[in-house]
């Protein structure tokens, strides 16, 4: 046993989705830094090429596809591949819509949410599990929910709280559906974080009124939470599924 968050992942790939976003980026840069190959996923047209390029190390790969077209994993499976061996995911990948006016949301609003932040969180994480166990191999997984799976979420978040509810219970089912082939799955459910997810559609006074609800009196930076992954991800985590990791400042205990 080794105490350092890097076991397991010194000269082995990652995945992470989402990885042009705050959150992603910085798990990004925290994977690489310890000595990790990222494959690094998010949408075409994004900021994904300048992440992994400022990456520290070699053979980080961009791969640039719509993770909501489930017909797209396998082909992400095999970029990641090509790169080294899988050892973990990280799925980061998320879409929020927010609707100041209840009666206003929309079916496509609500479709495209549970496309990204549920449909394609187990589908990714059955096709790499099904990737896994043909070959024998262990591996770990860390999808991102949010505090909002349990408080109901802020700014009429109603449609992505609900889908980060089904974020959970979809990782302790397949958490315990796993664990006999060595595949551990766990969540981490952010409080607020410094990222554009925070800043955009939310005024100056309901970010403030957020903030006087967390006792450390502030968001995460979006390095904070590349640490929890880190954790999730490593060695150091081995008897560790099912969980869901609550990284909040404090606003949400439980």
């Amino acid at each position: 046993m080794t105490w350092r968050n890097d076991s397991g992942l010194v000269g082995n790939v990652v995945m992470v989705t989402g990885a042009a976003g705050g959150i992603g980026s910085a798990v990004c840069r925290a994977l690489a830094e310890c000595g990790a190959i990222v494959a690094g996923v998010d949408r075409p047209g994004s900021s994904l090429s300048e992440t992994i390029d400022g990456l520290i190390g070699d053979g980080h790969v961009a791969i640039e596809e719509n993770i909501s077209d489930v017909g797209s994993h396998s082909a992400i499976i095999a970029a990641a591949k090509a790169a080294g061996t899988v050892v973990g995911l990280a799925h980061v990948a998320a879409v929020i819509l927010r609707n100041n006016d209840l009666y206003a949301i929309t079916e496509e609003e609500w479709d495209l949410q549970f496309d990204v932040n549920m449909k394609a969180t187990f589908f990714l994480n059955r096709e790499l599990a099904a990737e896994w166990r043909s070959t024998g191999a262990r591996g770990s997984i860390v999808n991102f929910s949010s505090q909002g799976w349990w408080t109901g979420g802020i700014g009429n978040s109603i449609p992505y709280s609900a889908t980060k509810g089904g974020v959970v219970s979809m990782t302790r089912g397949l958490a315990k559906t796993l664990a006999a082939d060595g595949i551990r799955v766990n969540s981490i459910a952010p409080g607020g974080v410094d990222t554009a997810m925070m800043r955009e559609g939310l005024s100056a006074e309901a970010r403030a009124a957020f903030i006087a609800t967390v006792p450390m009196g502030r968001v995460a930076a979006p390095e904070e939470l590349a640490g929890a992954v880190m954790y999730l991800l490593s060695d150091a985590s081995t008897f560790v599924t099912g969980t869901v990791l609550n990284v909040s400042g404090g606003q949400l205990i439980y």
